[in-house]
């Protein structure tokens, strides 16, 4: 019994630890982006944002599947599990279904970029764009015949119960 109790501190620890490091990466991300949009504007901050998460997204898909184990290659499932691993996944809510074995529905419920905006009576944040870059190279990455379909993100008005909403498929005939 004691043995589990500390093993499960341990992991609580652990737990804790990840999801800090993740708020600090992720307020680093915040505060470049504000650095570029004051000097240059928010076209450019946008343009070097979608730049970024451009290399970032297939670096994170790349960690996650060593990590995991895996190769690329292992379609939507793999994709799901991945989704999971990614570092924001310790910060937002986020869902996932499959209506179809060609087809992963992923809805993120709270995001903490989105959120800590309304808190401060901002508008969302027009994360669409970059949104499109980061899930599609992150997708490719973890298997080059996914495609990658936004059905809603800001500054679309949000779907009920989610911030974003994307579409995964799985496309045969690509990419082997």
């Amino acid at each position: 019994m004691e043995a589990r109790q500390g093993a499960r501190s341990e992991e609580d620890a652990d737990r804790r630890r990840l999801e800090d490091a993740a708020k600090l990466w992720l307020a680093h991300d915040g505060l470049w982006f504000q650095a570029v949009e004051q000097r240059f504007g928010m076209e450019a901050a946008i343009a070097c944002d979608k730049a970024a998460w451009g290399r970032f997204s297939p670096l994170e898909a790349r960690r996650i599947l060593a990590r995991l184990g895996a190769q690329p290659g292992g379609g939507l499932d793999l994709l799901e599990r991945a989704l999971g691993e990614r570092l924001y996944s310790h910060l937002n809510r986020q869902s996932s279904d499959r209506p179809a074995p060609e087809r992963l529905i992923f809805r993120m419920r709270s995001c903490r970029v989105q959120d800590a905006r309304q808190r401060k009576g901002l508008p969302d944040f027009p994360c669409r764009e970059v949104g499109i870059v980061e899930y599609r190279t992150f997708a490719e990455t973890i298997d080059r015949r996914i495609r990658t379909r936004c059905i809603s993100c800001p500054p679309d008005p949000r779907p009920e119960g989610a911030v974003c909403v994307w579409e995964f498929t799985l496309d045969e005939g690509a990419g082997r």
